[in-house]
């Protein structure tokens, strides 16, 4: 049976329970344990595929074509494992399910409650997450004391005493505000947070204790006594120099001791020898080289933190300092392309949706094509790739893609009705489709090209796996163009076209994929490490 490890959170958000997480969990799969990850939203969404990256940040695909919280994604990069939908469920999806269930009859005429209907499908849910895993570690989105956190709570309360659980061991994390006017610590929160969770029912075993200075002996010993836990269950989390360090910090102070004794999980000694080699890489790198980073999303960098992520997984193996430069693809509608890249060794313009900024990604592709700068466009990043050398080389007037132009005379990537979806299935998809669930989205074959980049990137390899999150598509229909002018196709899935390079230029690729997604710290992606290559050997 799975023993369970549920992470909470106090006093306030964004204290860090997604890396206390997957620290956690990376710890215990490097001591040799089978470890699954789950991520509970108490949002109402279904799914935060439709909310804006602005409020909610990146939304992270998994290799089954689930759109989920970008807490997935540290998992993966931080475990170097592959994680399914069933790794991430919200307060919509268990209200879905349950009203569907109802309106079937599923619960023969009983009157539908909170408990036990809600929250015994939330236990039903985390112990899917958990089969086939010895430890399931999860982390329960939002802050204690939140009302749409309430019945999750209570479904792990209830986990405590079912007999279908081997074991369960709560972390809670916790903010240590430091009162400058005092010059003192202060513990009150986090016994005013621990007090609510025992209201509850849940007594924490462990204190995370976020903190921007090392907590002295005497206050740690303050806050364990308050918060009924043992001295050496409480680990002191301090702002690490990259997320990277956070397992080390915690293996430091033997996070694994109490939590092995609790689930008699026997003496654990992770191997993180080289996680450690890598996190000194990052910290300490030899080298340097300077990305444009193009977006159009940057008032909250959140939004591309699969790919910032990745630049670092590449840095950590390159012994590099991947510093990005990054710029406002409406500032360069506004200012030029050269005036913002100028200082670059190579650009990257990242996906996204909508009309907002797309001319000023267009100028910055035709700046590093015609610079001969190294340049990686990834999935919009792809398709404007065919719209500049559409309307610049091929010399085809308005040339544009029909989600940002439906009259284009020169639509280069458009609508497809039908396509095989992720399982295999037909699937039809138009204008008027609703926005959430209608994306070409998961883990989809991608056959190379010999003498490609592509295929040199992936050392060889004539079909890799990498995923996918849009709506458009490349238009065939002006590939023997596009070809006969020095734009080549590199890479296919099912006719479709995935990759394209500029004969002539030193590093030029444009990917429909989003190979960030499947880069992780000991497992970089491999078109992203050529990408960050290219860009060192372009200084």
């Amino acid at each position: 049976m799975t023993k369970y490890i549920f992470v909470t959170g106090g006093v306030l958000s964004s204290l860090g329970k997604g890396i206390t997480a997957a620290s956690v969990g990376t710890l215990l799969k490097h001591a040799g344990k089978k470890v699954g990850m789950l991520k509970i939203d108490p949002y109402i969404n279904v799914d935060p595929g439709t909310m804006s990256p602005l409020e909610h940040g990146e939304v992270f695909v998994t290799k089954d074509g689930a759109e989920t919280d970008l807490d997935i994604g540290n998992y993966e990069r931080f475990l170097d494992t592959s994680y399914l939908k069933s790794s991430n469920f919200t307060t919509g999806q268990v209200y879905s399910s349950v009203i569907e269930r109802e309106r079937a009859g599923g619960y023969l005429g009983q009157t539908i409650q909170v408990i036990p209907h809600i929250v015994g499908e939330i236990v039903n849910r985390i112990k899917l997450a958990g089969e086939g895993h010895d430890i399931l570690v999860v982390e329960l989105g939002g802050t204690v004391g939140d009302i749409e956190g309430l019945p999750f709570m209570e479904a792990i309360r209830q986990m405590k005493h079912d007999d279908e659980v081997a074991g369960t061991f709560f972390i809670h994390v916790t903010l240590i505000p430091y009162i400058k006017a005092a010059g003192e610590m202060k513990s009150k929160p986090t016994q005013h947070s621990v007090q609510e969770l025992r209201r509850i029912g849940i007594t924490p075993q462990m204190i995370i204790a976020r903190s921007e200075r090392p907590l002295p002996k005497t206050f740690k010993k303050k806050l364990a006594m308050s918060c009924d836990v043992s001295q050496d269950s409480v680990i002191e989390a301090l702002d690490a120099a990259t997320i990277y360090d956070v397992p080390i910090t915690f293996l430091r102070q033997n996070i694994l001791n109490p939590i092995a004794k609790e689930l008699d999980l026997g003496e654990l000694n992770p191997d993180m020898e080289e996680w450690d080699f890598l996190v000194k890489k990052i910290v300490q790198p030899k080298n340097k080289t300077v990305v444009g980073f193009v977006g159009k999303y940057l008032e909250l960098k959140e939004a591309y933190k699969s790919l910032t992520e990745s630049l670092i997984h590449c840095g950590a193996h390159l012994d590099t300092r991947v510093e990005i430069c990054w710029v406002d693809s409406e500032q360069i509608e506004e200012r030029g392309a050269e005036t913002l890249l100028i200082d670059c060794d190579s650009v990257l313009v990242a996906g996204g949706f909508g009309n907002r900024g797309v001319e000023g990604k267009i100028q910055a592709i035709e700046y590093a094509r015609v610079n001969k700068i190294p340049y990686l466009g990834i999935c919009l990043g792809m398709q404007l790739t065919l719209v500049e050398y559409a309307r610049n080389v091929l010399g085809l007037e308005n040339a544009n893609s029909i989600e940002f132009d439906e009259e284009t005379p020169h639509p280069m990537v458009y609508l497809i009705d039908n396509f095989l979806d992720q399982s295999g299935g037909t699937q039809l998809r138009t204008h008027k489709s609703p926005m959430g669930g209608t994306l070409r989205l998961g883990e989809y074959p991608c056959d190379t090209k010999e003498g490609s980049l592509l295929r040199e990137a992936y050392n060889g390899q004539k079909t890799i796996y990498e995923r996918h999150r849009h709506r458009y598509e490349a238009n065939p229909t002006y590939r023997e163009q596009l070809e006969k002018a020095g734009m080549i196709v590199t890479g296919e899935s099912h006719g479709l076209i995935e990759a394209v390079e500029i004969q002539g230029h030193p590093w030029f690729l444009g990917v429909q994929f989003h190979p960030e997604f499947t880069s992780r710290l000991q497992t970089p992606n491999a078109s992203i490490l050529a990408f960050v290559k290219a860009s060192l050997s372009a200084e």
